[in-house]
């Protein structure tokens, strides 16, 4: 049965970003351990980086609007085009079912080439990478705590989806939660 998708609460400020001794410096040396706290991050503060990643685009949305404007038309028109060209040409549409990844690298050259040419690149590149930028930070240097490692095990066990959770299971990031929740269960009834 297919639990319909939820978005997660907006977390309060004083638990999305607490004082400095709710953050720490990420285990570089466990990359498993960082890889879980990232995730774990991202799935519990999901609307809290949502909201985040689109005050950062509007911002420079409104430093520079001509120029966000110029790069979103661009991307939009390629994109449509794209699609468009998938469904009405048969060359193109093999080509897109049989290496999708190679077609996605092409509209993105394809996008990156015309926002060159127009000038606008350096506007959408700051729109995109600084809220990931700023997202990554945080996942990777806030420490979890007990609501935010519950409420990834019912994600992880599928009694509650997510549209951070669907991506990343996309991405193969949730593989392993079934046996992290077996053992997280058995070590509570052990306690």
């Amino acid at each position: 049965m297919a639990n319909k998708v939820e978005l997660a609460p907006l977390r309060p400020w004083d638990d999305f970003f607490p004082g400095s001794e709710r953050f720490a410096k990420p285990d570089v040396k466990d990359v498993a351990k960082w890889n879980n706290r990232v995730v774990s991050n991202l799935l519990y503060y999901q609307s809290n980086y949502l909201a985040s990643a689109v005050v950062v685009f509007l911002v420079v949305g409104f430093l520079n609007p001509l120029g966000m404007f110029t790069a979103m038309s661009v991307v939009s028109a390629v994109f449509l085009g794209s699609v468009w060209a998938g469904e009405n040409r048969a060359v193109i549409n093999n080509f897109k079912r049989q290496n999708p990844t190679a077609f996605v690298i092409a509209v993105m050259v394809a996008s990156y080439v015309l926002i060159s040419m127009m000038g606008s690149v350096m506007v959408f590149m700051s729109a995109i990478t600084l809220p990931l930028a700023l997202i990554m930070a945080h996942a990777s240097f806030r420490l979890r705590n007990m609501k935010n490692k519950l409420e990834n095990k019912i994600e992880g066990a599928g009694l509650k989806r997510s549209p951070m959770g669907l991506l990343l299971e996309a991405l193969g990031q949730q593989e392993e939660n079934i046996q992290k929740i077996q053992s997280f269960l058995e070590g509570k009834l052990k306690e």
